[in-house]
């Protein structure tokens, strides 16, 4: 029996809806496992992980040694966006996807099972550095697959609130990192030795859901286009930096007052609040808690908000008000009066939402179908290295020298400008209609988009 045209339009459009939904629900999934992975190691790092595996006299120096290897995650995001950004433009998002995850879980359950340095030395903090950029490798690839796997499904009146969802992962994997890993340490005592390591072994149930989900996904209707018109490149990451080089490196500039001020937020805090402030340990991971519950609800709004305003005004919006938060958030804290300090970490990431719930759809939008995964693969990561990685070491390092705030608000202030600057420069795209190939540099000043 034949189908009409209009009954065959009805059969695509419920197709893509559901498509669409699952597309939206596999990112969010897998990217909420991938950031509670990632996450663990970082709380773990700040709380457990010096002591145990770099033991130092100076406490300090412990941490920083522990927070290192947090920033070997960091560098070697870049590598993982290269490496997985090729195979998504050339293989297609969905396989891509499905190795990402493999790599970070099989890795965190591997740091869970690693000895400490009272059982075999330092090679218990080698093996724990190895696994960690391992982690960063499977991160690195992680994002822009997920990012791209909603943003390519959805309409281009709604890309702002879709491409939210993955970025929704960080709070949620957040959630879950912190409630495991206070959990399990309250449950077995922080001196026991499984305490700290089941939340890592936990992963491996979380993989499994994971890699069911996306197991049911199809390819993004863009990609198969791509495959079916024959614009796969031979080399995308080498072609991406040769025709969109600038907007490579303004997607990673317009993270910087994001991403450093979001581990200072919630790595560095834990260091700060508990050895500084006083504070005991359970009340700041409750505090924090509860802002990453906050910003489960600011992400996806700020991604909506940016369907309304435009994808640019929001940004700009999100990075004055982090330039201007900078300095009343380290005022609060200093205060020592627990309302206040609670105040300032719950209200802290809601602002930082203002550029995190929009940013990945509007790096996804600055590049062309072809080169998208690479290139926003590789703009998102580097910033893992300019911004994110070193945040808290250089936080723990000015605070070690001067003793006061004051230097680190500073900083966060100056990533602040730095972004406001990149942000002017990369042009607002969120009407722009993604499965059409634009090579030409949209990287520069464009005062009627803002």
């Amino acid at each position: 029996m034949a189908v009409s045209g209009s009954a065959a339009g009805q059969l695509d459009e419920n197709l893509t809806r559901r498509q669409l939904l699952r597309a939206v629900i596999a990112a969010t999934v897998g990217t909420t496992i991938e950031w509670y992975d990632f996450f663990v190691y970082g709380f773990a790092a700040s709380l457990y992980l010096g002591p145990l595996f770099f033991p130092s006299k100076d406490p300090t120096v412990s941490t920083l040694t522990a927070l290192s290897t947090y920033f070997g995650g960091f560098a070697a995001r870049p590598v993982g966006a290269a490496i997985f950004g090729h195979f998504g433009d050339r293989i297609g998002r969905k396989a891509t996807l499905i190795a990402t995850l493999l790599v970070m879980g099989i890795s965190t359950v591997l740091v869970g099972l690693v000895p400490t340095y009272a059982q075999i030395g330092i090679w218990g903090g080698i093996a724990l550095t190895v696994l960690r950029i391992l982690q960063g490798i499977g991160v690195g690839g992680e994002w822009g697959g997920s990012v791209l796997l909603s943003v390519e499904w959805g309409h281009r009146g709604r890309r702002g609130f879709l491409g939210s969802w993955p970025q929704f992962g960080v709070p949620a994997g957040l959630v879950l990192g912190y409630g495991a890993l206070q959990a399990f340490t309250l449950a077995l005592g922080k001196s026991s030795y499984w305490g700290w390591r089941l939340p890592f072994l936990l992963s491996a149930l979380l993989v499994v859901v994971g890699l069911y989900i996306r197991l049911g996904i199809l390819e993004t209707p863009i990609f198969a286009r791509l495959l079916e018109e024959r614009k796969i490149e031979r080399v995308p990451v080498l072609e991406v930096w040769r025709k969109q080089w600038a907007e490579i490196v303004l997607s990673c500039l317009i993270r910087t007052g994001q991403q450093a001020p979001f581990y200072i937020f919630t790595v560095f805090v834990l260091t700060y609040a508990t050895k500084v402030l006083g504070f005991a340990q359970s009340t700041t991971f409750n505090f924090v808690l509860v802002a990453a519950l906050v910003s489960c609800f600011t992400v996806p709004f700020f991604g909506h908000l940016s369907d309304r305003v435009g994808r640019k005004r929001m940004y700009l919006i999100g990075a004055v008000g982090m330039l201007i938060w900078s300095f009343p958030y380290w005022a609060l804290l200093d205060t020592k009066t627990p309302a206040l300090v609670f105040l300032a970490i719950v209200l802290a990431l809601p602002i930082h939402d203002m550029q995190y719930g929009p940013q990945a759809t509007f790096i996804a939008e600055s590049f062309t179908g072809r080169l998208r995964y690479s290139g926003a693969s590789l703009g998102y990561q580097l910033a893992s290295i300019t911004a994110g990685g070193p945040a808290p070491l250089i936080a723990v390092a000015l605070l070690a020298a001067y003793k006061s705030s004051l230097p680190i608000a500073a900083y966060m202030a100056g990533c602040a400008v730095v972004t406001i600057i990149a942000t002017l420069l990369l042009r607002e795209r969120s009407r722009v209609d993604m499965s059409v190939e634009y090579d030409e540099s949209p990287a520069r000043l464009d005062a009627a988009s803002v």
